[in-house]
């Protein structure tokens, strides 16, 4: 769970209520995501219902044939405060310079509730409840999903899990819909004959 009180230049901002919500963030990750499979870390706890939106995605996900995305953290196994440390060394010895999507639930400004924002550079997972953990990401999704400035941990407790559920649903279908548009125009490197000529015998 971050924070996050305004949005700069280099984030790109929908809403839950919109339309074409889905169309739009998956052609901001279109335009951000690199040429190379991508390792999503979905962070949060099943044990908080505005926290749950980050394993929420990630369970969505790990349903759905992905082509180009690989899914960490999940309402199953979460990627929390707890293992954040362990599990990401983990990500980082199991893939050599993984490209890595963060998505965390984030607290804000009442107006700002419903809002999913797409951001370059890293997370703060925690800070919302002053916890110290590593940042996270080469790019990352903040979902809003309550107000901050009070008692955070209660406001999370206490997030109406029909807006988390709207929130996560749309951005997995953003993220599969991404996913399907990167499968079909990933380069593919055709089969090769290689021929062995025997070495010439020397007189």
């Amino acid at each position: 769970m971050n924070f996050k009180d305004k949005f700069s230049k280099n984030e790109r901002r929908v809403n839950v209520e919109d339309a074409g919500m889905v169309h739009e963030l998956s052609a901001y990750l279109e335009e951000w995501l690199p040429e190379k499979d991508v390792i999503i870390a979905c962070i949060g706890t099943d044990r908080s219902t505005g926290d749950a939106f980050g394993p929420l995605i990630g369970s969505m996900l790990e349903e759905q044939t992905l082509h180009t995305f690989q899914i960490y953290g999940t309402l199953e196994h979460p990627l929390h405060a707890l293992n954040l440390n362990e599990r990401m060394k983990t990500i980082h010895r199991a893939h050599q310079e993984p490209f890595i999507l963060a998505i965390d639930a984030c607290l804000g400004k009442s107006t700002s509730v419903g809002c999913v924002s797409l951001g370059k550079g890293t997370i703060a997972p925690g800070a919302a409840l002053k916890k110290e953990l590593p940042p996270v990401g080469d790019l990352h999704i903040s979902g809003m999903v309550n107000v901050s400035g009070f008692m955070e941990y209660v406001v999370l407790q206490n997030t109406r899990l029909h807006t988390v559920m709207k929130m996560a649903a749309k951005v997995a279908a953003a993220i599969q819909l991404t996913d399907s548009v990167r499968a079909k125009s990933k380069p593919r490197v055709p089969y090769q004959t290689i021929t062995i000529r025997p070495k010439k015998q020397q007189l």
